[in-house]
């Protein structure tokens, strides 16, 4: 059995992160269990997420959630920690030669990354890699190994799991900017069918997506929609691990510090 454990962190300690576990027992990745915080991942994740409570935000405690895991899949435990944060062997105060070999490569499809600092996500980065090493999850930045961590990125994740132009418009906050000229309730919708596309991508690799994350319904609240959106990037980080464990999956940065990009599938092998 192989799991990978997919992490949405947040950048702040205000804000609740997404987690998602997936395993493989046989020929096929499963989807055993997602949740839109630390906390609705160790009580219930087993459930859909429209079943659990309003995410609220909490410092990690990575054993806790690995013994989580290990307890949801019975096994030895996560092969592959992937986590949608900035992370580096040393002190991030700027921009990273990761950061800009992304941007190089993605830019021109927008998904260029954001640029980090030793504020933010400063420390809850240091605390998240070296929580990992402590459990014997080394930061990977060259070559995958397991147990490991690796740092990943949703955004060109995405365009090249559905072999987008560029950057998909699936983030709550945005839709405004997606869609100007479009109602309230056009660009809700528009949200919505775009996080059943992606769904139907996902669940194309990993079984049990869909039934775990349930697209949210037109009317629900709008912590709902983002509670939705934090844990579908969980998932799309395990996605990403899955294809670093295949070698489906490149590292664009140096020894410091490397960003887990997917390959088009066309250019596999």
């Amino acid at each position: 059995m192989t799991a990978v454990l997919g992490i949405d962190a947040a950048w702040t300690a205000t804000q609740p992160s997404g987690v998602a576990l997936i395993e493989n027992s046989g020929s096929v990745w499963r989807l055993i269990a997602v949740a839109a915080s630390y906390l609705n991942f160790i009580d219930g994740s087993e459930r859909p997420i429209s079943e659990q409570s309003r995410p609220s935000p909490s410092i990690m405690d990575l054993g806790t959630i690995l013994n989580a895991a290990s307890s949801m899949i019975g096994c030895s435990g996560v092969d592959l920690v992937a986590v949608d944060m900035p992370l580096a062997r040393t002190a991030i105060i700027a921009r990273r030669s990761a950061d800009d070999a992304v941007s190089r490569a993605y830019g021109a499809r927008k998904c260029g990354t954001h640029t980090p600092s030793a504020i933010r996500p400063g420390p809850i980065s240091d605390a998240l890699r070296e929580a990992c090493e402590a459990s014997s999850y080394p930061l990977l930045t060259k070559a995958i190994s397991t147990p490991g961590l690796i740092e990943v990125y949703p955004h060109p994740a995405l365009v090249e799991l559905t072999s987008a132009i560029e950057r998909l418009p699936y983030k709550v906050s945005k839709t405004r900017s997606y869609w100007r000229t479009e109602t309230p309730a056009n660009r809700r919708c528009r949200l919505l069918e775009q996080w059943v596309a992606i769904i139907t991508a996902l669940e194309s690799e990993i079984a049990g997506v869909s039934a775990m994350l349930p697209v949210p319904q037109h009317t629900a609240a709008t912590w709902e929609l983002k509670a939705f959106e934090d844990a579908l990037d969980a998932v799309i980080c395990a996605w990403v691990g899955i294809c670093a464990l295949e070698g489906r999956a490149i590292p664009y940065g140096d020894d410091d510090a490397a960003i887990w990009i997917p390959v088009a599938n066309e250019n596999v092998g």
